[in-house]
């Protein structure tokens, strides 16, 4: 019975846990430096020999591995376990599980516990990619191609058009490059196709942002006729754009239609906004009856806003009302697709509820929302006022229609917009009662309604210069709405009319603070501060509008205005000079930077600048008085009679003009026209001393025997002047003794004295049917001594009037009313 059952041997017993702290030499990494034969197998291919795998025992599976330290292993496994099937110390391993494995304590002894494999070492370093191999040349070219067709969309995207085209020319040159190296190593299906559209897509668009439209039709061409392009053809809306844009029509919708061709039916919206195109470009060409057709068939699929209105324009063209009621209507019920303003109202007093309101009521989906929403209205408001004078038989008829319609529609905010439309037309019409009592029926509209129609009100009695209806119309649209701008500069109009410019200035201010862009309320509130003489902040508000309105003609002339109020020509000329660059034909512009330009002694600025304003506005006494004397001032007497002339033909009544031409032709040596000259101006004004003083001296000089009549007519001249100027002498003596004497008989001859003195002063003289010059109103403009040395004419500035004032403020003086 006992004798299979063996007893556990108390010595000599395999204990199959020892060995585990046994030391191992392989894992002295100290001296691995000066083991000569480590070195040589980590030198060789030796020691990057893949491990030895378990193989069935042979010779070489016993075969002892050496070491510098002169210890003898059996192979192991990666583990640092004998391998299967081994033959280790004459043990011979099980080769299945079904048995106990056999481990024993000899079979242990030199072997190392080495879960994680480190005996085998590190891993043999990655392989160098070389750069200068084909492939790595290439795929560094492919990433320099991509890095350039994107700079070039980012430059297009900023504004830089020229930067964004010379990336786009430099990706083009660099792909070929590709294409030519791709083509030497492999064969050309390995081409990238996808990088080769890309970079001719990316060139034409930039051709034809920068208006290079050849080149970029034919670089489209390279890619709708490469069959290998499978959605090359689509391109051809592309093209068909251009060809619009160049005013081909023709062309245009031959390629729409072709593009239309070879876009499935899935891509809904591209065909309806291809057929939109088609429409557009029948429309430039006049063929009204084809864009209509698309237009229907626009509206029939997916209807929009942009096509009913062009529908509405087309059946406007040819006149047929009946179908611009119907094209109306349909373009009242295009949907939005928008939420209304209830979604954005609290129903219940959850703050978690109203802080999301809160949130979304401005963002950006909602700002979308608005803007779709103001552009349906601006169709709908353009298309009723096109429509309403045509389709009934009268435009107030054409309105009321179209009033019934929109209010049956959820547009019912626009009925009121347009019944207030229908009064501004009245006033184009200027049928103003019926414009008054269309605006009238908004006084009892709700508030919105009614400031806006006491607006409109208030601004046409203050046209007309009604001051009292105006402010009380004011009153009621700023009652209605306080912070209706319009209305509050409206009322600021007509307190400034009255002549309250503080008052004024306080409506304008409360303007600007419910409106910071209402440049009709800074405008005056900058003449409001001129009227006041506060220049300062005058200036402040001009400038503040030149910020807004860069090329207002009203707002740098005031602001040139001021500058020269300041004494600073400087900066007067300088925005002047801006000023001509908005208006460069305005000859009160040029006139006045011709003056500063006189002040300031540049006689040659001054000059061009006069000769400018002369040819756009040649009948400016001022301007052709300064040329004139400028011209003698230069001894160019001969052209300086052209604007005299010109001054005589303007004031025939003045006579020193014509003596001004006489005078010039006698400095200029013709002595022959200037007695010819000098007798005309004698028939004409027979009592001026001057002409007839010249015309003896020429006579005199020349020895012809009229000199005698002329003397005697002179001395009977003179005569009789210093007659007229006794009566006048003795009138004006006379008046003074009768006021000093205070007696009735006084009063009497003084009251006489002065009715001869204004009868005097009234009439120039018997049988002159003219207004005479005495000698010295002529030495103020005129000065033509006798000697050819003599003194020349001075340039004297005309004395500025209340009519010159007037005219420096007419460019941009006059309020701007809503």
């Amino acid at each position: 019975m006992m004798q299979n059952v063996h007893l556990a041997p108390e010595e000599d017993e395999d204990d199959l846990y020892s060995g585990y702290n046994d030391y191992n030499p392989t894992f002295d990494t100290e001296d691995l430096e000066n083991d000569i034969g480590f070195q040589q197998a980590a030198r060789t291919s030796h020691g990057r020999r893949p491990p030895v795998t378990a193989k069935i025992p042979s010779t070489s599976a016993s075969r002892p591995l050496g070491t510098a330290f002169g210890s003898k292993a059996t192979l192991t496994s990666s583990m640092g376990r004998p391998m299967t099937g081994a033959i280790q110390d004459g043990v011979s391993r099980p080769m299945t599980a079904v048995h106990a494995a056999g481990y024993t304590k000899a079979a242990m002894r030199g072997s190392l516990f080495d879960p994680l494999g480190q005996a085998r070492g590190p891993a043999p370093p990655l392989e160098m990619k070389n750069p200068d191999s084909s492939e790595e040349k290439i795929r560094q070219l492919e990433k320099k191609v991509n890095e350039l067709v994107e700079e070039s969309c980012i430059a297009n995207s900023c504004g830089d058009l020229k930067l964004a085209l010379e990336k786009a020319k430099e990706a083009g040159r660099k792909e070929r490059v590709l294409v030519r190296q791709r083509e030497q190593i492999s064969t050309p299906d390995n081409i990238n196709l996808d990088l080769t559209y890309s970079v001719l897509f990316n060139l034409a668009s930039q051709y034809a942002a920068n208006e290079m439209y050849a080149e970029a039709l034919n670089t489209y061409q390279v890619i709708v006729k490469n069959k290998m392009f499978s959605n090359g053809g689509r391109l051809k809306v592309n093209m068909g754009n251009i060809y619009l844009k160049q005013r081909n029509y023709s062309k245009a919708i031959k390629f729409y239609r072709m593009a239309l061709d070879q876009i499935p039916s899935v891509h809904k919206e591209m065909r309806i906004n291809i057929m939109q195109n088609i429409g557009v470009a029948f429309i430039k060409t006049g063929q009204y009856i084809d864009a209509i057709s698309s237009f229907e068939h626009i509206m029939s699929m997916s209807p929009n806003l942009k096509a009913g209105f062009n529908l509405i324009l087309c059946y406007f063209a040819i006149g047929d009302s009946e179908q611009m009621k119907k094209s109306f209507q349909k373009l009242i019920a295009v949907p939005l697709e928008v939420d209304y303003d209830d979604k954005y109202i609290s129903t219940n007093d959850d703050p978690h509820t109203n802080l999301l309101i809160e949130a979304i009521k401005n963002d950006s989906l909602r700002q979308i929302e608005r803007e779709r929403k103001s552009m349906a209205e601006e169709y709908i408001m353009t298309a009723a006022k096109l429509i309403a004078p045509v389709i009934e038989t009268s435009f107030a008829v054409g309105y009321d229609w179209c009033v019934e319609v929109v209010k049956a529609s959820h547009y019912v905010e626009l009925a009121n917009d347009l019944e207030i439309n229908k009064a501004t037309t009245y006033l184009r019409q200027q049928d103003f009662n019926q414009a008054l009592e269309t605006l009238k029926m908004f006084e009892k509209k709700d508030s919105r309604v009614k400031s806006a129609a006491a607006t409109n009100l208030s601004f046409l009695y203050y046209l007309e210069n009604e001051l009292a209806q105006a402010s009380n119309y004011a009153d009621l649209a700023v009652n209605s709405d306080r912070y209706n701008p319009a209305a509050l500069t409206n009322k600021g109009n007509t307190v400034f009319a009255n002549g309250d410019y503080e008052k004024a200035a306080e409506f304008y201010k409360e303007a600007l603070r419910n409106d910071s862009s209402c440049t009709e309320a800074l405008y005056n509130l900058g003449l409001t501060y001129k009227k006041l003489n506060r220049i300062d902040e005058a200036l402040d508000c001009f400038l503040k509008l030149h910020a807004i309105l860069r090329n207002s003609a009203q707002v740098l002339h005031q602001i040139a205005n001021l500058y020269e109020m300041m004494e600073d020509p400087n900066q007067a000329i300088e925005w002047l000079m801006q000023l001509i660059s908005v208006v460069p034909t305005d000859p009160h512009v040029l006139s006045k930077l011709g003056k500063l330009y006189d002040n300031e002694g540049d006689k040659s600025q001054a000059f061009h600048y006069y000769y400018e304003s002369y040819r756009y506005f040649p009948s400016n006494i001022e301007v052709i008085e300064w040329l004139g004397a400028y011209y003698i001032d230069t001894q160019f007497c001969e052209k300086a009679i052209e604007y005299f002339e010109r001054a005589a033909l303007i004031l025939p009544t003045q006579v020193k003009w014509q003596l001004m031409v006489a005078s010039c032709y006698r400095r200029s040596g013709n002595y022959q026209k200037a007695l010819e000259k000098y007798k005309v101006i004698h028939r004409k004004f027979p009592e001026n001393v001057e002409c007839l003083r010249f015309l003896v001296r020429l006579c005199t000089d020349m020895g012809l025997k009229e000199v005698q009549e002329y003397v005697t007519k002179l001395k009977k001249v003179e005569k009789l002047k210093e007659i007229r100027e006794q009566r006048i002498k003795s009138g004006r003596d006379g008046s003074a003794r009768s006021r000093k004497e205070g007696n009735a008989g006084g009063d009497t001859g003084g009251t006489k004295g002065e009715k001869l003195s204004a009868k005097l002063k009234a009439l120039p003289g018997t049988n002159e049917p003219y207004e005479s010059s005495s000698s010295k109103e002529i030495d103020a403009s005129y000065v033509d001594p006798l000697g050819p040395q003599a003194e020349r004419p001075k340039t004297a500035a005309r004395k500025r009037t209340e009519e010159d004032d007037f005219a420096d403020e007419e460019l941009g003086e006059d309020l701007l009313p809503e």
